[in-house]
């Protein structure tokens, strides 16, 4: 019996449990745990009935000593909260654009941005020029009401969020500048011109390879960081391997990995809003009851000059938001 497998009878043998559940503790790909699913069912070990899986007899007689291990306090990340800024971004965020279906948009809730903010403050990476590339998360915000950059730039391809942005930088006195921005087409303008960047891109090869190229030009050179999110459930193993060689080929080294650091909220206002339209919900056939999607956190340094791998234009289309992997992506 495989890994994935175990992990499933594992946590069931702590009782019946959602599948939206049992999907965030086990941590293969969405096609993945779909077919060991079924596989399961096939062997007589679980049942499944209404979103809720439970063992058989067959399937109790597998012994699993199961635990929950990770720190409650934490969920799990091993930081705090940046509490100093919680109450006044909590604020500025209360009105912000819904995410739409166009550009496969989502967020992560405001608990994830600002343990974010703490690793990236002990690191100490919020104190020169910063690059946000792609804004869902209005983390430029939240980097700028720390005080602590000398300047944030957020770049993204919805008009709505980039008014957004600057409509609040001006309003509270944030140093943020927004920009529209299509990754498909090259901007100099940003070039060599930043000590950190943030992103949490799209998890085709196409397009995070198109995400990280144009975040990591923004660069000034050796020894500058990057940041991104990047999930197991719409990105395998092998696709981990290939995104990893891209880091490398482009001069950057992977100095953290926190697993299911970063939660998207279904808070009624996420990409939750349009399920029916996710591969998965459609497959499984019943709807979200939990906080079920959530990504690692890397954390990149640049180890000789950055070479992002695309450069100039490039119109990748569909290509960029969807593959056979893309099961939480509407279609």
């Amino acid at each position: 019996m495989d890994r994935i497998k175990k992990q499933i009878l594992s946590i069931l043998h702590a009782g019946k449990a959602s599948i939206w559940k049992i999907i965030d503790f086990q941590d293969a790909s969405l096609p993945e745990f779909f077919n060991k699913l079924q596989e399961l069912k096939k062997e007589g070990l679980i049942n499944i009935k209404d979103g809720v899986v439970e063992l058989t007899p067959k399937g109790k007689k597998f012994k699993f000593d199961f635990k929950e291990h990770k720190c409650k306090i934490c969920e799990g990340t091993g930081y705090k909260i940046f509490m100093k800024i919680k109450k006044d971004y909590e604020k500025i965020i209360r009105n912000r654009p819904k995410p739409i279906e166009k550009y496969d948009q989502g967020y992560i809730g405001t608990n994830a941005i600002l343990r974010k903010l703490s690793f990236m403050v002990e690191r100490g990476d919020v104190y020169g020029s910063i690059f946000v590339a792609g804004d869902d998360d209005l983390f430029s915000i939240a980097l700028a009401l720390t005080g602590f950059p000398k300047n944030v730039v957020a770049v993204d391809i919805d008009e709505r969020l980039i008014n957004f942005i600057n409509n609040m930088a001006k309003k509270y006195g944030l140093n943020i500048e927004a920009y529209v921005q299509d990754f498909q087409y090259e901007n100099k303008k940003f070039s060599k011109k930043f000590d950190v960047f943030v992103t949490d891109p799209v998890e085709t090869l196409p397009g995070i390879k198109l995400f990280l190229s144009r975040a990591v030009s923004t660069l000034k050179g050796i020894g500058c960081a990057g940041y991104f999110g990047l999930t197991t459930l719409e990105a395998s193993r092998k696709k981990w391997y290939e995104i990893q060689k891209m880091i490398h080929k482009m001069g950057f080294v992977i100095t953290d990995i926190r697993r299911q650091f970063q939660v998207y909220p279904d808070d009624g206002s996420n990409f939750f809003r349009f399920q029916d339209k996710l591969p998965i919900v459609k497959k499984l056939k019943t709807k979200s009851d939990y906080n079920w999607y959530k990504s690692a956190l890397y954390r990149i340094e640049a180890i000789k000059e950055p070479m992002p791998l695309i450069k100039g234009d490039a119109k990748l289309g569909e290509a960029i938001y969807k593959d056979n992997e893309s099961w939480a992506t509407p279609i």
